[in-house]
């Protein structure tokens, strides 16, 4: 069927609104735009589904929603009426639709026989992997579509562990998609007919309880905080969305007397009024927080990401200005920081082990190490960190204490498997306030690590790629490194090309080619002569190509002028 006839499909089908009907006549002369929404299904991946809103077939709207959670619920069917009892746990975010998103999702469910847990309100992310291993869950939804403009949404799928969906059973919900016909294949039931038959049960404060509970189970020095707790100040921002309750209820719980929202911003807005983009990756969005810092003798900012899966931090210098911690960097600092203060608290476990994913820092291997620690990779997600860290705790083989990824992911304790923005404003803020206890802020904690570890700097470019042309020019990019790999890049030679789809590794100088333990993801990487790695990716969720770029050296300036030049490169690959 042609995306024509799709189109045709959808405007005749009884299943749209009148307002949906309007909105597809009204895009009748625009070949191009009808082509960009249903030229194919959005395509299910083991994230789920994420897209802009509107109506057709590729777009988040109620129709794709139910008819993804009508594959997912005959993937669950089939897993048994034992797992079938267990039901699913459903949450959403703070963005335009996403309660009837979620409402939608659940409704199919129940009418598919499967117990639905919704919680009452938006909630972080977190909080739903915590359900689903709390209450017992065969699997989970979320719909987020986490730090993406506001113009987005998207349907995560969690298994039984609390992590995204494994591959097997993402494989299996996106061969269900194909078979099945997005309107009448659907099983659903009116949303009050589910609540009063106990189909759907919601959930509220004591899960939150039970949540915050295990979220502070994770401090280790609240002495430290309490001594320092009548002139520590932090300003803290939900960017309009999820952590707005928790995040300062946990740091309250912790014993901080100061913590100054962003008035602006503690209002839930999927349009995100306040700024360009809701993504504590970006510091032009912490502008507000800024001023209020400066205006309140404040040395710590923190801000979690509308779903309140990522947080980022901001740290004032000895000139009085705010700098940007970036992902890595705080991940450097935390595993430090964990790693002495579980010592002090006599909480540090046997074996234990650090967590990073393959465009992470290096230095977080270094931090590990040095300190006794054994560091493993994995690939991007976290459902990859997830489940390494059960691999080595089921064998015996190690405790992971800390997981992260760069783009400012952390895992923390035993209770979640996912990023989680909660924890880690918890553990942030504690780390903070212990360095104030020292009389330094974050940024003097950063340079001293550097003194102690080496010094090391990092970039992410992002090569945008929208539209339809964007996916073809994503894929051809990747299809033309495989064909002739670099043998030099920005002037240096390429010591190693490492391609993880097949797990290969080629010595270019020798050509000698060997394996590495991971394998399967569509990644490029190339180990420079002079010690730098340039990994190349296309994302998983957004319409662009990633390269990172991993330096070390014996300064700032070296690591630094390592960067520029590989961003050079990378820059040109848009070409």
């Amino acid at each position: 069927m042609s995306y024509r006839d799709t189109y045709e499909k959808w405007l005749s089908s009884p299943a749209l609104s009148a307002a949906e009907k309007a909105e597809l006549e009204a895009v009748r002369n625009d070949d191009k735009e009808i082509e960009s929404r249903f030229f194919s299904q959005l395509e299910f991946g083991t994230a789920g589904l994420r897209g802009t809103m509107g109506v057709g077939l590729y777009r988040m709207n109620i129709h794709v929603i139910r008819h993804a959670t009508q594959a997912f619920a005959q993937v669950i069917l089939e897993e048994g009426p034992e797992a079938v009892k267990r039901g699913i746990a459903v949450c959403f975010d703070c963005r335009n639709n996403s309660d009837l998103f979620a409402r939608e999702a659940a409704c199919v469910m129940a009418a598919n026989g499967i117990p639905v847990r919704l919680f009452e309100g938006l909630r972080p992310t977190p909080e739903l992997s915590f359900a689903v291993r709390e209450y017992g869950c065969i699997a989970g939804i979320n719909v987020t579509a986490s730090h993406n403009p506001k113009e987005y949404n998207g349907y995560k799928v969690y298994w039984e562990d609390g992590a995204q969906l494994p591959p097997k059973h993402a494989d299996e919900v996106a061969a269900k998609m194909k078979e099945l016909d997005v309107f009448t294949s659907v099983k659903t039931m009116p949303y009050d007919d589910a609540l009063a038959q106990g189909k759907i049960i919601l959930m509220g404060v004591e899960t939150d309880e039970k949540f915050l509970a295990n979220v502070m189970a994770q401090a280790n020095d609240k002495e430290v905080v309490a001594k320092v707790a009548d002139d520590f100040k932090m300003v803290y921002t939900p960017f309009h969305g999820t952590g707005y309750q928790l995040i300062p209820e946990a740091l309250k719980r912790l014993g901080i007397k100061h913590v100054i929202c962003v008035p602006e911003q503690m209002v839930i807005d999927g349009n995100f009024p306040t700024v360009v983009s809701p993504n504590p990756e970006n510091p032009e969005g912490f502008y507000l927080a800024v001023d209020i810092a400066k205006k309140e003798g404040a040395d710590f900012i923190l801000g979690s990401d509308p779903d309140a899966d990522r947080v980022g931090i901001m740290v004032r210098t000895a000139d009085g200005e705010f700098k940007v911690i970036s992902g890595n960097q705080t991940g450097v600092l935390l595993l430090d920081y964990l790693i002495g203060a579980m010592k002090r608290a006599g909480k540090l476990p046997e074996n234990p082990v650090a967590l990073k994913t393959i465009v992470t820092t290096e230095m977080a291997r270094k931090v590990a190490e040095v300190n006794g620690l054994r560091s493993f990779d994995t690939f991007t997600g976290f459902k990859f960190l997830a489940q390494k860290k059960d691999q080595l705790e089921e064998s015996g083989e190690g405790s992971v204490i800390f997981s992260y990824e760069e783009s400012y992911g952390y895992m923390l304790g035993s209770f979640v498997r996912d990023k989680d923005a909660v924890t880690a404003s918890l553990l942030l803020t504690e780390m903070a306030a212990w360095y104030h206890a020292q009389g330094m802020t974050l940024y003097d904690a950063l340079l001293s690590l550097y003194e102690k570890y080496g010094y090391y700097s990092e970039r992410t470019l992002n090569l945008v790629m929208p539209g339809l042309d964007g996916l073809k020019k994503m894929a051809a990019l990747m299809a033309d490194l495989r064909e002739q790999p670099p043998v030099e890049i920005a002037g240096v030679a390429v010591a190693e090309q490492k391609d993880y789809k097949d797990g290969s590794v080629v010595c270019v100088s020798c050509g000698k080619k060997t394996t590495m333990e991971l394998s399967g993801s569509n990644v490029l990487r190339y180990e420079m002569a002079d010690g730098t790695s340039v990994i190349v990716r296309p994302s998983g969720t957004e319409p662009k190509v990633k390269v990172y770029i991993l330096a070390n050296g014996k300064t700032k300036v070296e690591c630094d002028e390592k960067v520029e030049k590989y961003s050079a490169w990378a820059e040109s690959l848009k070409n």
